[in-house]
């Protein structure tokens, strides 16, 4: 009968030689589980993380930015300028001479009686070394 299978399981665990080897199996589980919650959020690879820069920004101002050397990419809202770098120098394989950051506020839109709106983003205008190039395009 499969009510009794339980009671069949019990005996089956109680023997000295399973218990052991379900004992170390559970540490291991535990150990595995402990090293899952310790590590990052971010998929990182060799220090850089690739959630940092989400896109490049395209734009008429940004294309004459990069007859200069300037790059503008859309990066995540929570990072920073020293992430910003780690990750456009890993992603793209160039040296940053400089990182500015500048937050674009959300905009009110409207459609005929629908108010809402427009998502607030964060880009960053990075300056690389001279000699050096990004294809974005």
């Amino acid at each position: 009968m499969p009510i009794l299978d339980f009671l069949k399981n019990k005996k089956e665990n109680n023997s000295p030689k399973k218990t052991k080897k379900v004992s170390s199996v559970k540490k291991e589980e535990k150990s595995e589980k402990k090293a899952v919650i310790s590590a990052p959020v971010a998929m990182s690879t060799k220090g850089f993380s690739y959630e940092a820069v989400k896109q490049p920004h395209i734009s008429e101002k940004a294309t004459y930015l990069a007859e200069d050397r300037q790059y503008v990419f859309v990066v995540d809202n929570r990072s920073n300028k020293q992430e910003v770098k780690k990750s456009v120098e890993g992603i793209y394989g160039v040296n940053v001479l400089s990182v500015n950051l500048i937050k674009v506020p959300a905009k009110k839109r409207r459609l005929g009686r629908t108010e809402g709106f427009r998502k607030g983003y964060k880009k960053a205008i990075i300056t690389i070394k001279e000699g050096q190039k990004i294809e974005i395009i």
